[in-house]
Formats: structure tokens, C-alpha cells, sequence
């Protein structure tokens, strides 16, 4: 016993023995070398006509120390965090609508665009509406007046529009789409209001047949070939608005979740479905998601946390300091971005180029803080920023003339694709580092080992700089209005 006891010290000091395990442990996460390599670098920038454009090709030198005075971007591979789980946006009904008046060749463009990996910016999310929402053209439901035992659920109004934009997306990305559901209201005669507007509050004794006709909808999605990924518990559940909306108490939402939603899909076996918590903005992200996963018997129902960007209606900084306080204090559960979108659409505003730093401001910065899915809103809308049956009209990365059949992108579709484009499913954020406040940067390494930086500057300033990583440095720069990734 002495003897091995003896000859197992001898092991360790000599970093023998255990080491292989280590290692071999190590091994499993992507692994990247420098040496030899070059990057490939891909940009959109204003007054250029770059948009996702190969602008070239930067070789590595020998770099050990820099120097203070020197600006640069370090990406460290070597330091994994969240895993990554996709990018996408919503299949409203209002993109349904507008999708449907274009011609055949004006389709199959949007549908490339954003769902095909090479030739499109390679969508593999979406967010759909369960009933009617804001940007519907009618309030309706799936149930007649009355109906808590669900006997006429019917999809007959998702069946004009929106199912059938929803298989083609899917069929676009390659037969996999992870689509995520959200209820605006429930029937009116379910709530202490009877208005599916104008907030209200679900009643006592139709929260079990609320919990129910979520079980439902994924139910019939399923028979008409769309499998539902995830489900949000309720959109906006703090805000009175003046189109779909109902409210609950982080503690209404808890007990909701705990006694009534996570049981029911459990049951129907739809444990694998990722419940989705809060689905508001970042201000009362940490308060929403402390009360409800501090109580085990809610939180074991929760995949994650969701939220929106519209806590800067007022012109304020997001507030990405209450993400990380929750992927800090609830490592286990997810944060994923379910809604953001530029309001009060303007026609001579198309083409503003803060419509794209906007996205690039928030995605760099939420997935900094430990943000696993990005989601932006309506992929598609009108000329007017709709239909929207209460004239809440917006902007979406791309819009439709429908009276001409002409596609007019804005630079958010392009800001978006810088990531969606290069930053898959599976990889893993590693470190990225900037030593100036005018570059901003995240960066991913994605499961064949190749690694995405993305740096972008809103300055009016071109701003060279040197991108380090393990002793070696190419050199490049940042155009002013510009956000570029770089591909090792």
C-alpha cells in the first residue's frame, strides 16, 4: 500500500498519471492553432457597396506583446462559454400576408435570402403567434366563445397565410427550422376584462384550459408538418397595450408555470418542448427571472429566460448589465433574445444606416452577456411597416411594395446576416476583446473548428487596428459605419 502510495506521489509530481485524463477531457471542445493560417474578411459598411462582401484576406505575423499605444482586438479560443443555438426571426401573420401578395420569383428570393446558409444570411429560428398578435389584420382565436374543453380548435386562419410560409421556410433551411410559439392573449371571455386588448388578467378557472389549448396548438401544428421547438409563456405579460396583451405577475407567471403549464406539457409528453420565461424587456429581466427560478418546482419546468430591447422607447443605453446578473446567478438556464425590432416606420427613414447598428449594438452585446438565440421580429412587412390591425407599424429587416412586387432591404438584414451567416448552431463563444470603445466585438468558435470575430464600429472614423490571437497579429482596419467578420 506504501508502495503505491508512494509510486502514485511520484505520478502527480511528475504530471504523469491523471494528466492523460485531463487532456483527453480538454480535447472534446473545438480546438483552433494560429500557425500557418490566414483569415478571410467579410464587411458591410456605409457609403461602400460592401453588404457581407469578401474585401480580403489578412496574414498572421509574430506579435507577442503589444503595445498600449496600439490598438487591437485579442480573441482568446482557448476560453469557451454559452454554446450557440441560432439566429432567426418571427413568421408573423403579417408577414404571412404580405409574403402571399408578392409574385412566385419575389418568394423564392426572401426565402433564400434569409434561410439558405450560402446563398442567403442562413436562418435556423423563427417566432410565430398563437391566435392574433399586433400585426395580424384581425383579432381572432382557435376556439369559439365559451369552448374551456377546446372541442373547436381549428387552425383554419393559419391556414391561409402563415402555415404555408412557415413549411416553406422550413423546407428553405433545409427541413429544420426550431420554431418558438408565443400567445399575445387568450380569448377574450377567458379574461377579468373580456378583451383579448388592452391587458387583462387570465381567470382562476380557465388556467387550466389555457395550459391545455398550448398543448393543443402544438398538437395540430405537428399534423400540418410543423414541429414546434419552444414555447413562450406570454408576450409581454407586464404590458397593457392597446392590441393583444394579458398580465402576470412574475409570481402569476411562476404559479402559472409551476401548478398549471410545465405539469400539462409534461403530461402530454412535451418535456423536450424549451418553455420560455418572461418574453418582456430587459429592465425587469433579473426581478422576472429571480422569482420564478428561485422556486425549484417552477424553475424545473424553464429552459429559459427571454427578452425584448424595447426598454430604449425612451432613447436610454440597453440594459445588458441585467443580463449578465442572470446568467451569473442562474447559470443552468438559458437567455435568449425573443423580440426587437426599430418602431414607427418610415418610408424616407429606409435607409438609415442606425437601423443596422442597432442590431449590431444589441447582438454583440447580448451574446457578451451570455445570450444563446437571437430573434428579431417580422422578417417581412409592407410598404406602410404593417398590415398591423392597430396601425402599431415598424420596420423589418426587409420590406415589400406590394402594389409592385419590389424588395427593399435595409442594412439591419445585412447587420444580422454578419453574424447568422458565419456563427451556426453548436459553436461556442470564446473570447473577444477590444482595447478602444469605437470597436465593439464578439466572437464564436463554430463546430469544424473555425472561428467568426465580429467587429463593428459606429464612429465616423476608420479605425486600423491589429487582430491578436495566440502570439500572432494581422493587420486590418475598421471602416467608419462598418461591421465586418473576420473568418479563421
Amino acid at each position: 500500500m506504501k508502495k503505491n502510495s508512494a509510486l502514485l506521489l511520484i505520478l502527480l509530481l511528475c504530471g504523469v498519471y491523471p494528466l492523460k485524463a485531463q487532456v483527453s477531457k480538454k480535447a472534446k471542445a473545438p480546438a483552433f492553432a494560429i500557425a500557418g493560417k490566414t483569415a478571410t474578411t467579410y464587411t458591410t459598411a456605409d457609403k461602400t457597396n460592401y453588404r457581407i462582401s469578401n474585401t480580403g484576406v489578412l496574414p498572421f505575423k509574430n506579435w507577442p506583446q503589444p503595445l498600449e499605444t496600439e490598438v487591437f482586438v485579442q480573441v482568446d479560443p482557448s476560453k469557451t462559454f454559452q454554446s450557440f443555438i441560432g439566429i432567426g426571426g418571427a413568421l408573423t401573420d403579417a408577414a404571412a400576408e404580405t409574403f402571399a401578395k408578392l409574385p412566385k420569383n419575389k418568394q423564392q428570393e426572401i426565402l433564400q435570402a434569409y434561410y439558405d446558409p450560402q446563398k442567403g444570411i442562413g436562418y435556423t429560428l423563427g417566432r410565430t403567434n398563437i391566435q392574433s398578435c399586433d400585426f395580424s389584420s384581425d383579432v381572432y382565436t382557435y376556439i369559439a366563445n365559451g369552448d374551456a374543453s377546446l372541442k373547436t380548435f381549428s387552425l383554419a386562419h393559419d391556414e391561409k397565410f402563415r402555415i404555408p410560409l412557415i413549411r416553406q421556410a422550413i423546407a428553405a433551411a433545409g427541413g429544420k427550422l426550431n420554431i418558438f410559439a408565443s400567445p399575445w392573449s387568450p380569448p377574450a371571455w377567458m379574461k377579468d376584462n373580456n378583451d383579448m386588448l388592452h391587458g387583462g388578467k387570465l381567470m382562476p378557472q380557465y388556467r387550466q384550459s389555457w395550459a391545455n389549448h398550448f398543448v393543443k396548438f402544438v398538437q395540430e401544428y405537428q399534423k400540418q408538418g410543423i414541429p414546434i421547438w419552444g414555447l413562450t409563456v406570454q408576450n409581454e405579460p407586464m404590458a397593457k397595450q392597446k392590441w393583444e396583451s394579458c398580465v402576470f405577475t412574475a409570481e402569476e407567471e411562476r404559479d402559472f408555470i409551476k401548478i398549471f403549464l410545465g405539469p400539462t406539457l409534461q403530461k402530454a409528453g412535451m418535456a423536450n418542448k424549451k418553455l420560455i420565461a418572461w418574453d418582456h424587456n430587459r429592465d425587469l429581466l433579473y426581478q422576472r427571472a429571480a422569482t420564478i427560478l428561485s422556486d425549484p418546482e417552477a424553475a424545473k419546468y424553464v429552459w429559459g429566460i427571454g427578452y425584448h430591447w424595447y426598454e430604449t422607447w425612451t432613447g436610454g443605453p440597453m440594459q445588458f448589465e441585467n443580463e449578465k446578473q442572470v446568467t451569473a446567478a442562474f447559470p443552468a438556464t438559458n437567455l435568449i433574445f425573443t423580440e426587437g425590432c426599430t418602431e414607427k416606420f418610415d418610408l424616407d427613414r429606409i435607409n438609415l444606416w442606425s437601423l443596422g447598428e442597432r442590431y449590431g449594438h444589441s447582438m454583440i452585446n447580448d451574446f457578451n452577456s451570455g445570450t444563446v438565440g437571437w430573434t428579431d421580429w417580422n422578417i417581412l412587412l409592407d410598404e406602410k411597416g404593417g398590415p398591423n390591425h392597430v396601425g402599431n407599424y415598424c420596420f423589418a429587416p426587409v420590406h415589400a411594395n406590394t402594389q409592385t412586387g419590389e424588395l427593399l432591404y435595409t442594412n439591419a438584414y445585412y447587420y444580422i446576416g454578419q453574424f447568422s451567416k458565419f456563427i451556426r448552431p453548436g459553436a461556442k463563444r470564446i473570447v473577444s476583446t477590444s482595447n478602444r470603445d469605437k470597436l465593439q466585438t464578439t466572437a464564436f468558435i463554430n463546430t469544424d473548428g473555425k472561428i467568426a470575430v465580429v467587429v463593428m464600429n459606429t464612429t465616423d472614423d476608420e479605425v486600423p487596428y491589429h487582430l491578436l490571437i495566440q502570439g500572432k497579429a494581422a493587420e486590418t482596419k475598421s471602416l467608419a459605419h462598418s461591421i465586418t467578420t473576420i473568418i479563421l
